[in-house]
């Protein structure tokens, strides 16, 4: 039976991913841990208050807990680390650098590491980014996913630190917030929706952007921490892709269920970070290796979230 850590678990992707490993590995073996208590605790829900900057901290965890797994995502996002970019560079870098070493010194059996898409730039192609391509971002985020990349591969190649990655589009869930990223617009429009607002986007028309359903990003962490080890062959981040729409698309999918809302653009500075992101995304190394496929359509997606998100908020989780 593996022991769990999950740092940042407080997040969009962190409170989703822990209630998926606390299913699989059961309550007492998954350990939670966030610079903050969350905002609703159950009871049986193991919880640490943990910086992940704080490297002595970590260890002592691991090493109390005896854990043999560790889920990093702690992250200054895209949109929030432009607003602070050196604080975003520290956070980001040495919180993986803290992990890869507890790694390598506390012989964790694997690690998971999130990257984004935003390690793309303006000189990747646009439709269908492959695996292999050029890299030049234009956000702290994304300068920070791709030399954590570089890291997660120098660590596995000189250590055997088994350190395992996916590069997220963008991630689309009802059970939390917006968390502070460029493509958090398809996650708030739904909010808006709901509560009869107009919504006013931050992207214009046509902006494509690869994204994913929340479900479909737990799948495919799952899946890649359980593919034996000689199957990954990539060891900085896989490519892994799903839905590709723009903000119009997504507006006409929620008035199959909502006629009447209505969106307007009021495009800002993550317009241009989304300029310098791919529309589309080359996923076939990642179904080559360990079956990567999705299963949610927009419209799927679209339905899904409705019915959730109108239940959690009639019973008062957003208030």
């Amino acid at each position: 039976m593996e022991k769990v850590l999950v740092i940042g678990a407080n997040g969009q992707l962190g409170s989703e991913l822990t209630d998926a490993l606390r299913k699989k590995w059961g309550t007492a073996n998954v350990i939670a841990s966030d610079i903050r208590l969350p905002q609703q605790q159950e009871t049986d829900n193991r919880f640490e208050i943990l910086d992940a900057l704080d490297k002595a901290a970590l260890y002592r965890i691991i090493e109390k807990e005896g854990i043999s797994q560790v889920y990093h995502l702690a992250a200054v996002l895209s949109a929030s680390g432009e607003k602070n970019p050196h604080f975003a560079w520290k956070l980001n870098m040495e919180s993986l650098l803290n992990v890869l070493e507890a790694g390598r010194e506390l012989k964790i059996s694997k690690i998971f590491w999130p990257s984004s898409i935003a390690i793309f730039g303006p000189d990747t192609p646009k439709q269908q980014v492959p695996q292999l391509t050029i890299c030049n971002p234009t956000t702290i985020y994304g300068i920070s996913k791709l030399a954590g990349e570089q890291w997660c591969e120098y660590y596995w190649r000189n250590w055997g630190v088994d350190v395992r990655s996916l590069r997220y589009p963008g991630l689309i869930g009802y059970k939390s917030l917006p968390g502070g990223g460029t493509t958090d617009y398809a996650v708030d429009i739904y909010h808006k929706a709901l509560e009869g607002d107009t919504y006013s986007c931050f992207l214009q028309k046509g902006t494509y952007l690869p994204m994913m359903y929340m479900p479909d990003a737990i799948q495919a962490t799952l899946q890649l921490m359980d593919a034996p080890a000689n199957s990954i062959s990539v060891r900085t981040s896989y490519n892994v892709g799903a839905l590709s729409f723009a903000p119009e698309e997504i507006a006409a999918a929620i008035r199959k269920y909502i006629p009447e809302f209505r969106i307007q653009y009021q495009p800002d500075f993550r317009q241009k970070i989304a300029d310098s992101w791919p529309d589309s995304i080359d996923d076939s190394q990642a179904k080559k290796d360990w079956g990567w496929q999705s299963s949610y359509s927009l419209d799927r997606m679209t339905a899904d979230i409705i019915v959730n998100l109108k239940v959690l908020k009639e019973e008062g989780h957003f208030a």
